[in-house]
């Protein structure tokens, strides 16, 4: 596939990828659906669809327990989906990769199995003010139970983290730092590679909530120098689950521990969901984090010169350099209003305080509309967010 272009001129290819997205085809309330709520999920390719139901057909079965062919098949496809993320990512081995949930489930497993037990009263865990509450709930936690504080870096009104106040906030009882790649609500991208060299001088660990970061950049978890599920760290980790395939042996007296990441993965792990990753890695790859990157710039260049004209329209978050996510709210106008507007026109965005309410209050306000772009976006939702958009204006004006 051809790498691609503006939007403008990517008609052809863009109706080839969209081709790939069935649930992109159908209509809502008489109205093509427009799907921009791409930063609380993604829809699936034809490719990991027909990935994972092959799975089911015909090699399911549960992983590393059985000596049959089902269970043979079916643990080599889950650990080659391990070997394909680990290489995705350009970790050092993909016995660092472990299996979740989740990026939620995977802060709280560092948080409980690596943190707490590393906490003393009077010790600091360092989180930045656009954290999703993922990346802040699990913290409190800990410190909570620890007798540990948090603390918050501030960001800049542009969204931009104040990168010049984490020396000084990287105090002498520092433990941990927690910071998001991408921001979900502004769609700023951190400097996760500085973040890590300062708290790293300081011997202090980094973890980096990578969820809005892996489907639009290219990662390299190595190059970042963060804190990735080093080998030597997650073997002096305690398991964060009990149950089966996480043991090496169990009696009434004492268990043993199987060594990471098995160590990390208690019961039936979500398989299927395995071979879908793996497919959705070669999907992506195959058209190139270059081309996707282009088209999302443009297609986000497009939507904020498009919005900023509607009266009394505010966009939160103005880097110049972020992924495809435009937060917004209209004067007098609640953002839940106006993600039920634009519904009834056929397009999806969020609306609400996307799991961010610090981030909320820093901007003074209670909520604020979302709309986020995926690689199957064109020019069309962008006028129809547009549209909706103007027509939500108009009502509440008159």
């Amino acid at each position: 596939m051809n790498a691609l272009e503006s939007p403008s001129r990517l008609a052809p290819q863009l109706a080839a990828i969209r081709e790939q997205f069935p649930i992109l085809a159908q209509t809502v309330h008489g109205k093509p659906l427009v799907y921009l709520d791409n930063a609380a999920t993604t829809q699936k390719p034809l490719a990991v669809l027909e990935a994972m139901r092959a799975f089911e057909v015909r090699d399911y079965a549960n992983v590393h327990r059985g000596v049959h062919v089902l269970s043979q098949r079916a643990t080599d496809a889950f650990e080659a989906a391990r070997e394909k993320v680990a290489a995705f990512v350009h970790a050092r081995s993909a016995g660092e990769i472990v299996f979740v949930r989740g990026a939620t489930e995977a802060i709280n497993l560092v948080a409980q199995s690596f943190a707490r037990a590393r906490l003393q009263p009077g010790d600091e865990v360092l989180v930045t003010a656009m954290e999703h509450h993922a990346d802040i709930v699990p913290w409190q936690m800990v410190c909570d139970a620890s007798g540990a504080r948090l603390r918050v870096a501030p960001i800049r009104d542009d969204g931009a983290l104040d990168l010049q106040a984490l020396p000084e906030l990287l105090a002498p009882r520092t433990r941990m730092v927690a910071v998001t790649h991408v921001s979900n609500v502004l769609g700023t991208v951190n400097d996760v590679a500085s973040v890590a060299q300062l708290a790293h001088a300081r011997g202090v660990p980094v973890l980096v909530d990578g969820a809005q970061a892996v489907a639009h950049l290219p990662v390299d978890v190595q190059a970042l120098g963060v804190l990735w599920g080093r080998a030597e760290l997650l073997a002096g980790m305690p398991p964060y689950q009990g149950g089966g395939d996480m043991i090496r042996s169990v009696s009434f007296e004492r268990t043993t521990y199987a060594d990471p990441p098995a160590r990390f993965e208690a019961g039936t792990p979500h398989i299927t969901g395995a071979v879908g990753l793996a497919a959705a890695i070669d999907f992506v790859q195959g058209l190139g984090w270059d081309a996707i990157a282009q088209h999302e710039r443009a297609l986000l260049e497009l939507a904020q010169n498009a919005l900023v004209r509607i009266p009394g329209l505010r966009i939160y978050g103005t880097v110049p350099d972020k992924i495809g996510v435009v937060s917004f709210n209209i004067d007098g106008l609640h953002a839940h209003d106006l993600g039920t507007i634009a519904d009834a026109e056929g397009v999806a965005i969020r609306a609400g305080h996307h799991c961010a309410m610090p981030l909320m209050q820093r901007y003074g306000v209670a909520a604020m509309a979302r709309a986020s772009l995926g690689l199957y976006n064109g020019e069309d939702d962008i006028d129809a967010l547009v549209r909706a958009g103007r027509k939500a204006q108009a009502m509440f004006a008159a």
